[in-house]
């Protein structure tokens, strides 16, 4: 038996995460494996199980990382906090998104919680991600190591102040900003407003100085694009619901003659 698995999505996912390499992902919401297969089967880059905002527990978690690694795509858990760290890690995520990390301690605390070298994730090979036992401890460990990707939520205004000790964290990925979280709590009128957007603008160049990639949730490919050239390069569109509601709006106008009659 070989003792080191071949790359897959979760592998190759910070590979390409890290080379800042543009990648295009969605938010899965709701507790089934169907809509991780479509995305998948579309060829989306990644999807991003929501346990923080959607009604998914680990038991369907796991389900979802199974259904992303039967198409081919890398799953990434927004945990809701850094005690979620380990188990989904454990179950086969490719990474996680770790939310309101305003600080380089709580920077250090979630990259703690991902790395075994150097970290203080706790060990186990007998998970998924050790291939039930499949990999011996330190093949396991180095796998792991190389594998997962930690990305910080940067959604908090002490997080502005602080974010050039937060990205010189040893350990961290890459970040995700939030501009819907912080548009609320700076009281702005949208996160596209000039105070937000100018809060956007000093996180990408601390990440572009500290070499540590962008991720950012977007409408549409040319706000992409606008992102892209400040230096992003992981968007986040929509998500399965938003995906759902909007083909099923659509059709429904289709129909309003039909209706009416």
């Amino acid at each position: 038996m070989m003792d080191l698995p071949s790359p897959g999505p979760t592998d190759a996912f910070r590979r390409r995460f890290l080379s800042g390499q543009p990648l295009v992902g969605s938010f899965i919401k709701t507790p089934t494996v169907h809509a991780t297969e479509i995305l998948g089967d579309l060829g989306f880059d990644f999807v991003v199980i929501d346990e923080e905002h959607a009604p998914i527990d680990r038991g369907q978690t796991e389900l979802i990382l199974l259904a992303a690694r039967a198409a081919r795509t890398a799953a990434v858990v927004r945990v809701p906090d850094i005690s979620r760290i380990l188990g989904a890690l454990d179950d086969g995520a490719a990474g996680v998104l770790v939310p309101h990390v305003a600080s380089a301690a709580r920077a250090r605390a979630m990259v703690d919680a991902c790395r075994y070298r150097g970290g203080r994730r706790g060990f186990s090979n007998s998970p998924r991600a050790g291939r039930y036992g499949g990999l011996g401890m330190w093949p396991h460990v180095d796998q792991q190591d190389a594998a997962v990707t930690a990305i910080a939520m940067i959604e908090d205004p002490e997080a502005l102040t602080e974010i050039d000790e937060i990205l010189a964290t040893d350990g961290l990925d890459g970040i995700f900003i939030g501009r819907g979280d912080l548009a609320v709590a700076m009281s702005a009128a949208g996160p596209d407003a000039p105070p937000i957007q100018a809060g956007v603008e000093k996180i990408c160049a601390a990440a572009r100085n500290a070499g540590k990639p962008v991720c950012l949730m977007v409408g549409n490919a040319a706000e992409a694009q606008r992102y892209r050239e400040l230096g992003a390069s992981a968007f986040i569109v929509a998500s399965d619901q938003a995906f759902m509601r909007k083909a099923a709006a659509d059709a429904l106008e289709s129909f309003a003659r039909v209706r009416s009659a």
